[in-house]
């Protein structure tokens, strides 16, 4: 039997049925991922399996330094295509039970049809049947996208992008709705003075304003929340390192704005009042436009600083953060309720400790207005794997309602990552046909239970986000 066969990870007779009668056709819906929207306009043909699975993924260059890898077959891209790919094919056996072992192979099937394992023993025989494949019209970006069944897309944006490549895409559908996500994490970075002013200046350019104060910031953001959401965008979507509720004066807000850009670095207080402030605001005009708000919270990014010298930014060198979020979460959910100016939120944690307070914190501030309006988000980053998986929906089913979960994402800068939504909808059936089997749940209930899943799988995604 191959290793990817279509009862893959699916460990009793209920998990099996439920799979294949209601998760495994259902449409996709990724409405958080980094794909390139110029990448997707563009078409992109792969020049080798090398640029598609090792030209963006951190994932797999931690895994290839942790197997000996020298960075020069990595980042620094000193070696060719097939060295490369050589390289990852002899670090793939070390893999066994991280999830890229799962990954690597599902995407071989689901994606090139291959059933075999990739080994050194198989590696050239693969490269080259991948390759062969790519160079043709069914494995250009549009058509990985189709093959996979994608309803919708929601890449990840600046508010100083002009969503150039998002218009082509509209003038020119290819069946899959792509829609861009306001990402205004540059615009709250007031830590570093120099970078923090050279974005204004980019920032102010797209608003056709001038940025000399906080309101004249506050502004520039609408105008830019305004063009977004022209553009169809239904989400935004915040990086922090912990959730921030200061309490703090319009004063104190303009003052440490001019401070900043005297070139002087603001001090943790400010730092914290400010992105209080700026947090806040950005809040309340996504509750008025109708969007809904994402907070992924926990990672502390590029520790290692002699690679951040030697290969930049986002290289793979980020790791989880430990800071409380419980008390300043709850008070920042708060202000925007109290308000009357909470949106719906997904709350998504980098730290497996903190699912149960978030999904806790999420139950305070449901109101009974939307179903699942406040949502524990999907395992993310290093917990979108089997454990993680199984740690959010146990969460989320002990402190909320599963049945209410909008689903998984990618998170992926990768045109077949959409594998991962299989794995997830896997892993669902399991726990869920595993209950059933048990007598957790009762087998009477099966066509309630089958509507769920069809309901995590796809329809709570399209009807939340209004798609």
């Amino acid at each position: 039997m191959a290793f990817i066969h279509e009862d893959f990870m699916l460990t009793g007779p209920t998990a099996r049925e439920l799979y294949h009668a209601h998760a495994e056709r259902q449409p996709i819906i990724d409405y958080h991922c980094h794909l390139s929207p110029q990448e997707i306009a563009e078409n992109i043909q792969f020049r080798d399996i090398t640029q598609l699975w090792l030209g963006y993924d951190h994932y797999k260059w931690r895994a290839m330094r942790a197997n000996g890898v020298v960075e020069e077959y990595i980042t620094l891209r000193k070696r060719n295509a097939w060295e490369v790919f050589e390289k990852w094919a002899e670090t793939v056996p070390y893999t066994m039970r991280n999830p890229l072992y799962h990954w690597t192979h599902l995407e071989l099937k689901r994606v090139f049809g291959i059933d075999k394992i990739l080994s050194p023993a198989t590696a050239r025989e693969i490269f080259e049947e991948c390759n062969a494949k790519l160079a043709t019209p069914e494995y250009r970006g549009q058509a990985l996208i189709r093959r996979f069944g994608v309803e919708a897309i929601c890449t990840t944006d600046d508010p100083a992008d002009d969503l150039r490549w998002h218009k082509e895409i509209a003038a020119h559908p290819f069946g899959t709705k792509v829609l861009p996500t306001w990402r205004p994490d540059k615009a709250v970075a007031i830590e570093n003075p120099a970078a923090y002013k050279a974005y204004l200046e980019r920032l102010g350019e797209a608003a056709d304003k001038n940025i000399d104060s906080y309101a004249d910031l506050v502004e520039a953001l609408q105008e830019r929340h305004d063009y977004f959401a022209q553009a169809g965008c239904k989400l935004s979507d915040h990086g922090l390192d912990t959730f921030h509720a200061a309490d703090y004066t319009e004063q104190e807000i303009e003052s440490i704005f001019k401070k900043v850009l005297l070139g002087r670095t603001p001090d943790a207080t400010e730092r914290d009042k400010f992105y209080s402030a700026l947090l806040h605001d950005l809040a309340v005009m996504d509750a008025e436009t109708g969007w809904v708000q994402q907070f992924h919270v926990g990672p502390i990014r590029n520790n290692c600083s002699r690679m951040l010298r030697q290969a930049g930014p986002d290289t793979g060198f980020d790791s989880i953060l430990d800071l409380e979020i419980s008390a300043a979460g709850n008070r920042f959910l708060d202000r925007l309720d109290d308000e009357g100016k909470l949106a719906k939120t997904i709350l998504y944690c980098l730290n497996p400790k903190d699912f149960v307070v978030m999904a806790s914190m999420a139950g305070n501030f449901n109101d009974g207005s939307v179903p699942g309006k406040m949502q524990l988000g999907a395992g993310w980053w290093f917990l979108d794997q089997e454990s993680g998986m199984r740690q959010q929906m146990d969460s989320l089913s002990q402190l909320g309602l599963l049945s209410r979960f909008v689903g998984m994402l990618t998170d992926s800068r990768s045109f077949i990552s959409y594998t991962r939504h299989e794995y997830f909808r896997r892993i669902l059936c399991d726990m869920v046909g595993a209950d059933v089997d048990s007598g957790r749940l009762p087998r009477s209930e099966m066509p309630r239970i089958g509507e769920m899943i069809e309901d995590i799988s796809y329809r709570n995604a399209r009807d939340y986000f209004g798609f």
